[in-house]
């Protein structure tokens, strides 16, 4: 039977806990702009000493700053800040200056370590079995009890297998939110109008006789229609991952780049607004699979912390899952300081084809 893993929260009884001075909170100079010694937010839990309370953070984000307002931790984006804000100063995390950083709440079960030993790092020589098991599980708890997001490139709408893996997840409800760019929306889009993507047709791969039009044709007659939605139903779309999610009413979010071609109408140009769209669906995940998307993953990464507080009060864990054919790809999370991610080196079209086989069968079994 799955259980997420119990939060044990720090033992404010402790002597440094006790003795430990107020957290010290100075006022935002200008808009935009922290005030000097600002305290730096990170992915793990963190206290601040308030009161003689300690206060946790209940939404994180890395590489934020902490505002007191109204008695409780806001953490915000420094281009949010306002003049006047109360922001958080200090650079130490035990206590020293009121603030504890507890990157232990969640601790895993480790048999014996060896001073030296091999294969510890993730690699394509990696056996995922138990990442796999662990990921069914999730998928089924979270499903009822939770938000999963998926963070998705183009390459699903290069197959049709994968295309139609990620449709049933999707319409199964394993999928609460897509946050992808322009491409993956305009070459699923084209598979489902022409059934090519990139001129390729999805099942044989073979490029058809001027099929690299295929896809500005697509863009072209979505933005005639002025939005996805009816386009959908004016061309009678019935097939592929973003019909799924206007059909389920899964909230899907394209980030648009400075290389896209169109776009398609709810590209978000602005890199801002597509960062605040993609955190406000971040806020309440609780499950985050990335695929495919190096850019996307990283921005994701930075934008999750390893928690998440429930309404009740219940601090629960983030489970984050990098998967992508390529290790650099899946290593560099941790380079950015996403060091809770779980790293899948494998192809991702064969990964999705296998995760959605392997859920239908549970289903089937009960």
């Amino acid at each position: 039977m799955f259980h997420l893993r119990t939060y044990t929260a720090p033992d404010f009884t402790q002597e440094r806990f006790v003795n430990a001075p107020e957290a010290v909170f100075e006022p935002a100079p200008a808009d935009g702009v922290a005030p000097d010694n600002f305290h730096a937010m990170s992915i793990y839990p963190e206290y601040m000493k308030v009161g003689g309370q300690w206060l946790l953070a209940v939404e994180s984000r890395m590489d934020c700053v902490a505002v007191l307002e109204e008695g409780r931790i806001i953490v915000r984006e420094f281009r949010l800040l306002k003049k006047g804000e109360m922001v958080l100063v200090g650079r130490t995390e035990n206590c020293e200056d009121g603030i504890y950083l507890h990157a232990d709440g969640f601790d895993e079960e480790k048999g014996p370590q060896e001073t030296f030993a091999f294969r510890r790092s993730r690699s394509r020589e990696t056996a995922y079995s138990q990442d796999y098991t662990e990921l069914y599980d999730v998928l089924r708890h979270d499903r009822e009890h939770g938000k999963i997001v998926w963070v998705m490139g183009p390459a699903f709408a290069f197959d049709r297998d994968a295309r139609e893996a990620m449709s049933w997840l999707i319409e199964a409800g394993y999928v609460h939110a897509v946050l992808a760019g322009n491409a993956l929306a305009t070459h699923d889009l084209e598979g489902a109008y022409l059934g090519t993507a990139l001129g390729q047709d999805i099942f044989t791969h073979v490029s058809q006789p001027n099929g690299h039009y295929n896809h500005l044709e697509t863009i072209n007659r979505v933005r005639r229609h002025g939005s996805i939605a009816n386009f959908i139903r004016e061309e009678k779309i019935d097939n592929g991952i973003i019909y799924s999610c206007e059909k389920c009413g899964v909230p899907y979010v394209l980030g648009g780049s400075i290389r896209d071609d169109g776009p398609l109408p709810p590209v978000y140009g602005d890199v801002y607004a597509a960062q605040d769209a993609m955190r406000n669906e971040l806020r309440s995940a609780t499950t985050v699979i990335c695929m495919a998307t190096m850019l996307h993953t990283i921005a994701t990464g930075n934008m999750t912390p390893s928690y998440r507080v429930l309404p009740d009060g219940t601090v629960r864990q983030v489970y984050f899952y990098c998967v992508d054919v390529s290790e650099f790809a899946v290593n560099k999370l941790g380079d950015r300081g996403s060091l809770s991610a779980r790293g899948i080196v494998t192809n991702v079209q064969d990964f999705v084809v296998l995760l959605q086989k392997s859920l239908s069968a549970c289903e089937k079994q009960g």
